[in-house]
């Protein structure tokens, strides 16, 4: 399989890297077709979407006619040889930016229906972020139509493989309510393929082992530990500041701060009764991940974390989304 080349950050292209398994779930569903939208969500930065544009690669390479849509940056990937899906997506995507997003996201569904009555055997459509272009109100709905492409072709054919990425705490949930779609997490890059895409960082960098114990095989933190020339404290702050973290805490009774002090150690103290209400905040804060099923492969997209993971911030069945996440919501609580 050809290997894509993308931008870790300005200036700075690297080799997709890893993600082996995910890749070997992405045949799994192009042998099979996917019986649902498989919906996949993990923490901000964790790969999906380098992940969802190999994907497409393998796809077309696998004889598939793929559409990889992100609304949000207005970018599409065509690979098919209908030229008036080509011709659409790249006319919405020319349109402003608000625009385009939503022609973006409702025209993928055209588009995969267009292919299909073209007698194209083998479908693949790709969306990623769509919820939010989309909004809150729409998101089961859209996958509700997606699921449509799935159960009520316009014409049959030989596959369909139907994913979405996310990242949205309160999309999941609502999109969970219904059995309209597959939720799968994936997790973080492991140890050996982040040190890949760490190897391929050029100049005087930090050793391996201070960078892993920081990003947690995140490579979207690895990127701003690379622009803030590996300055960890810089990227604590930004992530207090963008995420209003001492805002948040400000608002805690005292026994939810008690209780986010505990979960700074483990975070499995979130998964009771009492700590639920607090987790789901954190969650739609982009600051943990809950929830976590087994460590399975059938349950995952791609490497699953470990079984338990303290120095990383990650527990059984709740997990921060990286150690930098937890250390800020530590500093904040220090100055609180």
């Amino acid at each position: 399989m050809k290997k894509i080349r993308l931008a870790l950050a300005p200036g700075l292209k690297v080799q997709f890297s890893d993600r082996e398994q995910a890749l070997r779930k992405v045949e799994e569903w192009a042998k099979e077709s996917t019986r649902l939208p498989e919906v996949v969500f993990g923490p901000e930065g964790c790969g999906k979407t380098a992940w969802l544009r190999q994907s497409a690669v393998l796809l077309k390479e696998l004889g598939y006619h793929v559409v990889y849509v992100d609304p949000l940056r207005k970018y599409f990937e065509a690979y098919t040889d209908v030229k008036e899906v080509v011709r659409r997506l790249a006319d919405a995507a020319a349109e402003a930016l608000g625009e385009a997003k939503v022609k973006l996201a409702s025209l993928v569904i055209d588009v995969t229906v267009e292919l299909i009555k073209r007698r194209r055997k083998k479908v693949a459509v790709l969306v990623d972020d769509v919820f939010q272009a989309v909004g809150l109100n729409e998101a089961a709905s859209y996958v509700k139509a997606l699921l449509g492409l799935i159960e009520y072709p316009p014409r049959s054919g030989d596959s369909i493989v139907v994913v979405v990425a996310t990242g949205e705490g309160i999309t999941r949930r609502e999109i969970g309510r219904h059995r309209w779609a597959d939720l799968m997490p994936m997790w973080n890059m492991p140890r050996d393929g982040f040190k890949q895409l760490y190897d391929q960082i050029p100049g005087e960098k930090p050793l391996f082992e201070v960078v892993w114990k920081a990003a947690g095989g995140n490579p979207g933190l690895l990127a701003w530990l690379y622009k803030t020339k590996w300055r960890s404290d810089s990227v604590v702050k930004k992530l207090i500041r963008e995420k209003r973290i001492k805002a948040f805490i400000s608002k805690l009774g005292d026994e939810e701060r008690e209780l986010l002090r505990r979960a700074v150690e483990d975070p499995d103290v979130l998964y009771t009764r009492e700590g639920i209400p607090l987790m789901e905040r954190l969650v739609d804060m982009y600051l943990i991940v809950d929830t976590l099923p087994e460590r399975e492969p059938w349950f995952w997209a791609g490497e699953s974390p470990s079984e338990r993971d303290p120095e990383l911030g990650v527990g059984k069945d709740v997990a921060w989304q990286t150690p930098l996440h937890r250390e800020a919501v530590k500093r904040a609580l220090e100055g609180a």
